[in-house]
């Protein structure tokens, strides 16, 4: 053989055990529940044998005790017999027609056992025996007849035979020996079911070592599974450790970067509602004085002109108009100057008016004492409650409600439109609703938005009333050097939203 032939028969060597090593496991299963299934087929082969020998032990047993019965039978019918000759009384010619009916009912369910489970010869034996038999019972109810007084009934005897002489003693002998061969059969059958039940317990006893073997394997094999799955458990137990941790701080980073981001957006509200005052205000203010100046200098000159100027300090009041309601929307005066319950009863007051609303308003009578952050968030969540209803609800009626209790202050705005659908509570695309959590998230509170019981929205928001110290210190915790510039600009925001409400 060649170096190549040689190592290739190496390598298919090498990789005949290296499957066998790897497949051993499933090998020894398959082995095992082959030789298994073959134990429990011959479990349940000796056991059909067992219930046949069996039942065949007990229907010999049956037989022989049926044999000594009729030859009981036989002597009763003898007695009857003897007793009428003496006595000549019809009870006991009746006794012996009884007797005689028995055995021919008996004579007849042996036949049907012989004729079934017997050979060749114990089948003619009982076929002689049962004609001498009824030969018999012919005979001695001849016997009786003659011997009567007076004639009797033995129509339940049978008729006579044609040979009225009948062998006891042949009779007695054939019984006898049938009924040995029926006692050999049932001990044959018995031994025989003995055996069978030696083997099915050696079967047994072998399929009961295998199994042990084999779950002894099987448990060794899990233990080994169960402790590399607790590793790998353990290991992504860590991972997921790790995960949940990096998430929680990515969060954590996203809230602040969302109320830092909410911070700096109010804080260019107020801001560009400053300029738009100061700067946009004044314009328009010094353009209107201008063109009202204008207009009357030219209304008796150039009515004409006048008629034109005239038009351009309707369409400055519409600008300037335009310039406070920009300024409300970016930086509401009336929540600046008099506190969220006025400013929810003007927004809620506004909102009925341009949509027709029947608004139910359930404020206190008197203005919280709140922070202004939680104040802004409050409002900006009611607006824009009132901003979805308007334009998606299709509402008649808006309630909004007001409360604090334990330290939390609670707003509840419901309306009877058509309700939120199920599959906008967990779009990503609705930015309104994500506002809105996310300001109620920034403070620490609950936002539940849900479809009303009947029909319509309900939107209900729980904040924390922080005390004096956390609310000067959570804005700067919160958005870091941004909030300063807020505070800054809202002291500036009431002096133009005051000057704003002028113009």
């Amino acid at each position: 053989m060649s170096d190549g032939a040689q190592a290739g028969l190496i390598t298919r060597t090498a990789r005949l055990a290296d499957w066998m090593h790897q497949r051993s496991w499933a090998i020894a299963m398959t082995v095992a529940i082959v030789i298994t299934c073959g134990g429990l087929v011959i479990l349940e082969t000796a056991r059909q044998r067992i219930a046949s020998e069996y039942e065949t032990a007990l229907e010999a047993r049956g037989v022989s005790v049926q044999l000594s019965e009729l030859a009981a039978q036989l002597a009763q019918l003898q007695a009857h017999e003897s007793r009428f000759l003496l006595t000549h009384e019809d009870a006991d010619a009746r006794g012996y027609c009884a007797r005689a009916a028995d055995i021919r009912r008996d004579i007849g369910s042996l036949d049907a056992w012989f004729k079934r489970a017997a050979d060749g010869a114990e089948l003619a034996s009982f076929t002689q025996i049962a004609a001498l038999i009824d030969a018999r019972i012919g005979s001695g109810a001849r016997a009786l007849q003659q011997a009567a007084p007076h004639p009797l009934d033995l129509a339940a005897c049978g008729g006579a035979a044609a040979n009225p002489h009948a062998d006891t003693s042949l009779v007695a002998s054939t019984l006898s020996l049938l009924r040995d061969n029926e006692e050999r059969r049932a001990q044959r059958a018995l031994d025989a079911s003995r055996a069978d039940q030696r083997v099915s317990t050696l079967v047994a006893a072998g399929l009961s070592a295998l199994n042990i073997v084999l779950f002894i394997l099987l448990f060794r094999n899990l233990g080994i599974q169960i402790d590399s799955q607790a590793k790998a458990q353990k290991q992504l137990i860590t991972q997921q450790e790790e995960l949940d941790q990096l998430v929680n701080e990515r969060t954590r980073q996203l809230e602040a970067l969302g109320w830092h981001l909410q911070a700096v957006s109010e804080n260019e509200k107020t801001q560009l509602a400053r300029e738009l005052h100061d700067e946009l205000g004044a314009i328009l203010t010094a353009s209107k004085m201008d063109v009202a100046w204008a207009r009357r200098k030219m209304q008796d000159v150039d009515p004409a002109i006048a008629e034109k100027l005239a038009r351009a300090l309707a369409t400055l009041d519409q600008g300037i108009a335009l310039k406070r309601r920009i300024i409300e929307d970016m930086r509401p005066t009336v929540l600046a100057n008099f506190g969220l319950v006025t400013a929810l009863r003007t927004l809620g007051d506004e909102a009925a008016q341009r949509n027709g609303w029947v608004l139910d308003l359930q404020l206190p009578d008197d203005e919280m004492q709140l922070d202004e952050q939680t104040e802004i968030a409050l409002f900006r969540i009611a607006q824009e409650s009132l901003t979805n209803a308007a334009k998606y609800a299709r509402a008649t009626q808006v309630t909004i409600s007001l409360s604090a209790s334990h330290g939390e202050v609670s707003l509840h705005i419901a309306d009877n439109g058509i309700g939120i659908m199920p599959a906008d509570l967990t779009r990503t695309h609705t930015h309104g609703l994500m506002g809105m959590r996310q300001r109620v998230a920034a403070r620490g509170g609950r936002f539940d938005i849900r479809r009303g019981e009947l029909h319509g929205t309900d939107i209900h928001v729980s904040l924390p009333v922080p005390t004096a110290g956390a609310a000067l210190e959570e804005p700067r915790s919160m958005s870091g050097q941004a909030e300063p510039a807020v505070s800054s600009t809202n002291a500036q925001s009431d002096s133009t939203g005051t000057s704003a409400t002028r113009l």
